[in-house]
């Protein structure tokens, strides 16, 4: 292979592999990035991921579902959140909530329009499960 031809697949690897860990999640405002994605050996069919969600000022993601179960916690700014037959909860820094599997989650968004927020979420998912599932407008 010449010399040349390598060096494009090596840049378009790279490229692909830093794209990789950042997905949209919801209406694709928000910035999603896996920490960490692991099968789990004691959970047969089953991973664990850790992910982070950024929110810009006033961003706010789709409604959507989990099909797993959900820990969120607020790493910086304030989010609203929102789950089917709840009120809004606005939760802080240092707080966070549970979502059971498959519950619409209707409302996630950034609580102020001039700060970031950020969220550390771990899910508990089926091997091949999404992230998530929009639900209809």
């Amino acid at each position: 292979m010449p010399a040349a031809t390598s060096l494009k697949l090596l840049f378009a690897g790279l490229g692909l592999a830093l794209c990789l860990p950042v997905f949209a999640h919801g209406t694709g405002e928000e910035t999603v990035t896996t920490q960490q994605e692991h099968k789990l050996p004691d959970a047969a069919g089953k991973k664990g991921l850790m992910i982070t969600v950024s929110y810009e000022p006033g961003q706010s993601s789709g409604p959507h579902v989990h099909s797993g179960s959900v820990f969120a916690y607020v790493l910086e700014g304030a989010v609203i959140s929102q789950l089917e037959g709840q009120k809004p909860v606005t939760y802080q820094a240092g707080q966070s909530w549970y979502e059971a599997p498959n519950t619409p989650h209707l409302v996630s968004r950034n609580a102020s329009n001039q700060k970031p927020a950020k969220l550390l979420v771990w899910m508990l998912l089926d091997e091949n499960a999404p992230v998530l599932t929009p639900l209809k407008k």
